[in-house]
């Protein structure tokens, strides 16, 4: 049985009702930086896997079913390390939108 990856706190933390939308409830302007980081994570993450899909690494040193196993997570580290190095500017732009958002429902949307 597989348990959820951390990807499964960041999908809900982004699904609310299906009457107002996304959930983005940040009660602080941390929590709008954490929640756009941790998306940004996730896409940069994408993005590193999209980048590898056709790399194949020589033998002796690469292959095989231990690579197989780990290679997404090893990606989705990728991504991590990529948004917390500053990443690519999409977590700063979606914090200002999720600040933005809230400011215009007067923090009501969740």
């Amino acid at each position: 049985m597989n348990a959820p990856g951390p990807d499964a706190a960041l999908l809900a933390s982004l699904q609310g009702s299906k009457n107002n939308g996304p959930s983005l409830k940040a009660d602080s302007p941390e929590d709008a930086a954490r929640i756009a980081e941790e998306f940004e994570s996730f896409f940069m993450g994408q993005m590193v896997q999209a980048m590898f899909a056709g790399v194949e690494a020589p033998e002796p040193f690469g292959g095989g079913a231990g690579e197989k196993a780990w290679q997404g997570m090893l990606q989705e580290e990728f991504g991590k390390v990529i948004a917390r190095s500053g990443g690519v500017g999409l977590a700063d732009s979606l914090k200002a939108e999720i600040l933005r958002m809230q400011a215009e429902d007067g923090g009501n949307n969740g």
